[in-house]
């Protein structure tokens, strides 16, 4: 009877003894992601590559806007906030406490509905469209129907690109403005004489996509600056970042999966494509520090 009670009282010590031994298993943070409308289908797609080989990882991926992401990752609320502007261009935002890490550069392209019978425009044309100098489609070449202007809202970055680009020092008419590309994207098919835009990812055959001055809205012609409405895809952190957050940046800036693959399927564009760069206050200069054509008319 001694001899079992021994048994089980030195089995039950090796048990123990080996629980004690088992590495505890590491806890992986999940990792919550909030920002530009733009990037969120790279950005979602891209993390699903990167749980294949994470399994144990968790990403959350939402949209908002670029203001959105850049004031919840500086309030600490997200562990990275995806913007289509630089930090620095952000009212409210305290650029020198965040970290830009650039992932891809992205195309900004005007759209109009199918029907107003109009393909090319000049930037001049377009600011005069979107400050209300213009309020028919007749007076641009197109057909007797009024053009109805949709903007997206203050905070998007795909806005920020436009406006640079097109409306410049100019004042904006006054029109009714939606949340996303997505919206944008249905809303100018939906609508007769509706002219609005969308970055190319969102390029659809549901409405037409503008030339401007001729030149077509396409990846090889932002790498040039050829077509002047782009922008940098920014994942801003935080100084300090859990090793969960590294590791992911790390995977969407260095990745084939992502960089080779993703990026030219999804139409936007690897920042090692890029001849040219853009600086916080949209200075564009070649490689080699030379100012290239800005785009103006």
């Amino acid at each position: 009877m001694k001899n079992k009670q021994l048994f089980w009282t030195v089995l039950g010590l090796l048990l123990v003894l080996t629980a004690c031994s088992q590495p505890a298993q590491k806890k992986v943070k999940p990792i919550q992601i909030v920002g530009s409308s733009a990037m969120q289908p790279v950005v979602e797609m891209g993390a699903h590559e990167y749980l294949k080989k994470n399994p144990a990882q968790k990403v959350t991926v939402q949209g908002g806007g670029s203001g959105t992401g850049l004031s919840q990752v500086q309030s600490g609320a997200v562990e990275i906030g995806n913007s289509d502007i630089f930090a620095e261009n952000q009212s409210g935002i305290q650029a020198e406490k965040l970290v830009d890490h650039r992932i891809a550069v992205i195309g900004v392209a005007p759209i109009v509905n199918h029907g107003v019978g109009v393909t090319d425009l000049t930037l001049t044309q377009l600011r005069g469209i979107f400050t209300g100098q213009y309020q028919n489609w007749q007076q641009l070449g197109g057909k007797n129907i009024p053009i109805v202007v949709i903007d997206r809202a203050h905070g998007s970055g795909t806005r920020a690109i436009f406006d640079e680009a097109v409306i410049q020092d100019a004042k904006k008419m006054k029109a009714q403005e939606q949340d996303s590309n997505g919206s944008v994207q249905r809303m100018v098919a939906d609508t007769p004489g509706a002219i609005s835009y969308v970055s190319f990812p969102y390029l659809k055959k549901t409405f037409t996509t503008l030339k401007i001055a001729g030149v077509t809205p396409t990846v090889n012609n932002v790498t040039t600056n050829r077509w002047p409405l782009w922008g940098y895809e920014h994942m801003y952190t935080k100084q300090k970042t859990s090793p969960e957050v590294r590791a992911l940046l790390y995977f969407m800036q260095n990745s084939a999966a992502v960089q080779t693959k993703l990026l030219p399927r999804l139409h936007y564009i690897p920042i090692q494509k890029m001849q040219v760069v853009k600086d916080e206050n949209g200075q564009v200069t070649t490689k080699s520090s030379e100012v290239v054509n800005d785009g103006s008319d």
